[in-house]
């Protein structure tokens, strides 16, 4: 055991940190700090013992009242230090509480930042100093506002308190009740099974899909209609009951009775005549899955990887291999694969010589600008894996709820599953797993679960009660208490702004407070349709790119829907001619004023680079009101706003003489100004190319 777990260990027997909430998925209400924005000072950078990013994520300096690694010290004693951070999503705070794990009481101020980077104090100290307990959680309560909470400014004066000052944690919550609180008893054993809630027992899919072979590894789209599964050593596999593993799908039939197609094989080049095949994920608009094993341009097959098919209007493509830095797999006989829905997130389940025991679960990123290429594998740390194997993980389309299966942590059976939530974008820092209890887990072999962008209905394997012994796939529905987070699925065409007709494009959504991508994704090459999953607790702008073309951005706001959601919302795309006109639906400002909102960024970003890679282009920026008020008062406010646009534009690198603007105030609507909903759709601004 490495010094860092027997650390942990020994300080945890003495002292446990409760965290209230956090293991429940959905009515997760406390959210702790998971991004680091601003610091005036550090002992040191990265993950390094004292440096900053040691306040993300749940308290972990244990025991209290000793400087620890796993803390953050201010480098310099003064009166400015201070240190801010973001959180996953908003919520309407009613609390902050902030983790002084060592010396406290140099606190002066803590600010809440909204989403629209505001800033409100909810706490102020104007005589700080040395306090006689050697910890201190400083709990700061207050009632709900009417804006939603994204960011903490916590600022200090250590110059008041005297020696090192240490902060580990800074969290919010939508709650009054605690939300943290110290159990002096030593904490219970990994082994100890805490079981989840569903609202039905097992229900096998049935012959349509479940045979007597063994049907196993189910993937079922986010939209819930296909389920993709294996069937090992079926007469029906391409080659025949000595193939060892074919991928078959079926699709929903009925919602309201849950009934499934019969299974069909999916076919070549993904399946194949000798070789075990299998999909690991499928994107959200199902158009593209990452395939088990590496295809080789020969046809010979490579199990030491993962694959990514595309599926076009002849069918599946060949899988092209994805190239993992670094990678390794010392078991030759199991590996799992699973991308994230947003693209953003390889996980795997692999044997490697830097992992804590048997399969561990890793992941990786993106290399930049080098398609089908991954960064080196990273571990998920112990709080997911174990000395023995951890495997089939499953990342639900909140893209912070891990399921996955592990032979390591005791419970029902051999390998049960279990379920986390990620807590920061570190990848390393997970909740406590939860074992989903006996109605899931049993003495025989219950593994690959799968779930929805709903998150209502869940898909396992189970070698309980099935077809001739075999193993099965089996639904089951989960209590909305221990559903994923919420999401909304965006579906819709891309559309050419002129003739209506589809578009072959690529589809990028973005946090529109953070200007932070969160994924890509592509449309059907068939009619351009298009389908995202979009977390909520975030304001959104999303778009489709073509060559040739400039895109109407949209965007939705999801940060109050508390219900799973399916919206309609086609795209469309401006030919870049002189004369088309593109309306920037991401530019936002406060009601009856010009001042452009931090949200506006990511779209003006987006014209600037047009307008550097283009540097000959000349536009004239239009804005409009609707009809509301004074005339008068809204042409000026509509002249002004174009204004602070050109302006932004300016300051960034662009010639003023290539931007020409003008305000029409409410003269020119393009939506009936009778109700609201409509009456939005003219306060906008536009521009339009005046040279190329």
């Amino acid at each position: 055991m490495n010094n860092y777990l027997i650390r942990h260990l020994l300080g945890a027997t003495s002292l446990v940190i409760v965290l209230l909430s956090t293991t429940v998925v959905q009515a997760q209400h406390v959210q702790w700090a998971a991004r680091l924005v601003a610091v005036s000072s550090q002992q040191s950078e990265g993950k390094d013992p004292f440096s900053p990013s040691q306040v993300l994520s749940t308290p972990n300096a244990l025991p209290l009242g000793q400087i620890s690694n796993d803390a953050w010290i201010p480098r310099k004693e003064g009166a400015n230090e201070f240190i801010e951070v973001r959180f996953a999503r908003s919520i309407t705070a009613q609390q902050v509480n902030i983790v002084e794990n060592f010396n406290p009481g140099s606190i002066t101020k803590v600010e809440l930042v909204d989403t629209k980077g505001e800033h409100h104090e909810v706490y102020t100290n104007d005589n700080p100093g040395p306090l006689p307990e050697p910890f201190r959680i400083l709990e700061i309560r207050f009632p709900p506002a009417e804006y939603r909470t994204l960011g903490v400014i916590v600022r200090m004066n250590t110059a008041k308190v005297e020696g090192v000052n240490q902060i580990d944690a800074i969290g919010i919550a939508d709650v009054a009740s605690t939300m943290v609180k110290q159990a002096f008893n030593a904490p219970k054993g990994p082994d100890v099974v805490k079981s989840t809630q569903f609202d039905s027992s097992l229900v096998n899919l049935g012959p349509n899909v479940n045979t007597r072979y063994v049907d196993t590894h189910p993937v079922i789209s986010p939209d819930g209609r296909t389920l993709y599964f294996a069937r090992e050593s079926n007469p029906n596999n391409v080659g025949g009951n000595r193939d060892p593993q074919d991928v078959f799908y079926s699709t929903l039939l009925s919602g309201k009775n849950k009934t499934w197609s019969l299974a069909k094989n999916l076919g070549a080049p993904v399946n194949t005549p000798d070789d075990p095949n299998g999909i690991a994920s499928v994107s959200a608009n199902g158009q593209s899955a990452i395939v088990i094993n590496i295809y080789n341009r020969d046809g010979t097959i490579d199990p030491l990887g993962c694959s990514l098919s595309k599926r076009t209007r002849m069918g599946w493509t060949q899988p092209v291999p994805q190239v993992i830095q670094n990678f390794v797999n010392l078991d030759k006989e199991h590996v799992d694969f699973f991308l994230a829905t947003s693209g953003k997130a390889l996980l795997m389940a692999v044997e490697r010589p830097d992992g804590i025991g048997g399969q561990d679960v890793f992941v990786s990123f993106p290399v930049p600008n080098v398609p089908n290429n991954w960064t080196k594998p990273k571990n998920l740390g112990p709080n997911v894996n174990t000395i023995k194997s951890d495997f089939a993980p499953f990342l639900a389309a909140d893209e912070k709820t891990l399921y996955f299966a592990s032979e390591g942590r005791g419970g029902y059976g051999k390998s049960d599953i279990f379920y986390t939530k990620r807590l920061d974008d570190t990848w390393t820092n997970w909740s406590p797993p939860r074992n989903l209890g006996p109605v899931v887990n049993s003495p025989d072999f219950d593994a690959y679960y799968t779930i929805s962008a709903a998150g209502q209905d869940a898909y396992l394997v189970s070698s309980r009660n099935g077809t001739d012994g075999s193993k099965d796939i089996f639904r089951i529905s989960l209590a909305p208490a221990f559903q994923p987070e919420v999401v909304t699925l965006v579906t819709g065409r891309v559309l050419d702004v002129n003739t209506k007709k589809p578009i072959r494009a690529i589809i990028h959504y973005e946090n529109l407070l953070t200007g932070e991508e969160i994924g890509v994704t592509e449309t059907d090459p068939v009619d351009g349709s298009y389908t995202i999953v979009l977390p909520s607790g975030v304001q959104y702008g999303y778009r489709a790119e073509a060559k040739g073309y400039i895109a109407e951005n949209t965007n939705l706001d999801v940060t109050a829907k508390d219900k799973y959601s399916e919206q309609k919302e086609d795209l469309f795309l401006v030919p870049f001619n002189v004369g088309q006109t593109v309306k920037m639906n991401n530019i936002f400002f406060q009601q009856s004023r010009y001042y452009l909102s931090t949200s506006s960024y990511p779209e003006l970003a987006r014209l600037i680079r047009v307008m550097r890679d283009y540097p000959t282009v000349e536009i004239k920026i239009s804005g409009h009101t609707d009809n509301q008020g004074d005339p008068a008062l809204n042409l000026k406010l509509s002249q002004d706003r174009v204004n602070e646009v050109k302006k932004y534009l300016s300051a960034h690198g662009i010639n003023g003489s290539r931007i020409s603007t003008e305000g029409f105030g409410g003269t020119r609507p393009i939506a009936s100004n009778d109700q609201e909903e409509t009456r939005a759709k003219n306060r906008r601004v536009e521009f339009t190319i005046t040279k190329k």
